[in-house]
């Protein structure tokens, strides 16, 4: 089945090759010719002999099923080695169904072309330098970044970013993101086949935390519950002494978004109040505002969410105060327009830089 599907994928991009290089000015193509799938060699797959100008062309491709950073770099590197060894001056490309920015950034670190079955793509030889950026990603694609980011898997991702330089065994890591040791493992799995992670002799290390969480950012969901909108008169000083008592409300209650930010890393400030909280925190924080229901003109979102993920790694953030972690904050910003991104950009440097 394996081989089929290699097979299969080698057949799909030799198609792809040969219609994107016919819109390419002032190329003629002679011969794309596909390696025999019983040869052992696994340098090329296919190779395009051409013209460009009236001199001659010649590329060398490597055409993987599955395009994940790790494997993209494995091959890019193994082509360009081939190429080196054969004293071959062919432009080196590496061909996938799909190529991630992430894979497309690592073909661009190898010095290496490449192009996908969606038509993402970087040529460059002689005078000619074509890049172009495709919209959207396959449906495959979509499901596994959904995993990934669900509200249990986010439990792990959460802690892996607030310690990026630490290794985690699976059941250490499973304990403190309370979750399912089997759900650690296929995260982990995720992560590596992404290459954003490495498994080492000590555990699980985060390899490019900075790539995850600009993935994480990209394809954000907010956490899912019911809003409760509400209207306070406090404000200033008199809301900032009424906000020392978070940490002995009964219930879960944590300042969240540009609340949070404004604890964490000052940057800019917002009219409106911004917490999670659960059931019990809800009441209490309403009594400890003395809120008031508001359906136009409100000034207190509070969302109790249905995973209090982000409620359990909340951190104090000084005098009785509780805001959620610096990584949920920031994917919070990000989805605050431009002041929101303004505010996770500052609040990334100051407390997420390891992750930069």
């Amino acid at each position: 089945m394996k081989r089929h599907k290699i097979v299969n994928a080698e057949r799909e991009a030799a198609r792809s090759l040969e219609l994107f290089l016919a819109n390419l000015p002032n190329v003629e193509i002679e011969e794309i010719l596909r390696d025999d799938p019983s040869n052992s060699d696994k340098g090329i797959d296919i190779r395009v002999e051409g013209r460009f100008a009236d001199r001659p062309l010649h590329l060398a491709v490597d055409v993987k099923s599955s395009g994940q950073p790790r494997i993209v770099r494995d091959a890019a590197r193994q082509l360009r080695t081939y190429l080196r060894d054969a004293h071959s001056d062919a432009i080196p490309i590496v061909m996938a169904p799909y190529l991630s920015p992430q894979a497309r950034d690592v073909c661009k670190d190898e010095r290496v072309g490449y192009l996908d079955f969606m038509g993402n793509a970087l040529i460059a030889f002689d005078s000619v330098y074509i890049e172009r950026e495709v919209p959207g990603r396959p449906e495959t694609e979509r499901r596994v970044l959904r995993s990934l980011y669900q509200p249990k898997s986010a439990r792990i991702l959460r802690r892996l970013l607030a310690e990026p330089g630490r290794n985690w065994r699976t059941v250490e890591l499973a304990e403190a993101a309370q979750v399912s040791v089997g759900l650690v493992s296929n995260v982990g799995s995720v992560l590596r086949e992404r290459g954003w992670a490495d498994q080492t002799d000590a555990g699980l290390l985060l390899s490019a935390p900075g790539d995850l969480l600009d993935s994480w950012a990209e394809n954000y969901r907010p956490p899912q519950g019911e809003e409760f909108r509400r209207h306070t008169t406090l404000h200033g000083s008199r809301l900032a002494e009424r906000l020392r008592g978070l940490d002995a409300l009964d219930g879960k209650v944590a300042l969240a978004s540009f609340s949070a930010a404004e604890w964490l890393s000052p940057f800019a400030r917002h009219p409106n109040h911004y917490f999670y909280a659960d059931e019990a925190g809800l009441a209490a924080l309403d009594q400890l505002l003395a809120t008031t229901e508001a359906p136009k003109g409100a000034n207190v979102i509070i969302v109790v969410p249905e995973e209090e993920g982000v409620l359990d790694d909340a951190i104090p953030v000084g005098e009785g105060r509780i805001a959620t972690s610096p990584v949920q904050t920031y994917l919070d910003l990000m989805q605050g327009g431009d002041r929101g991104q303004e505010a996770a950009a500052h609040l990334r440097q100051k407390l997420l830089h390891r992750a930069s």
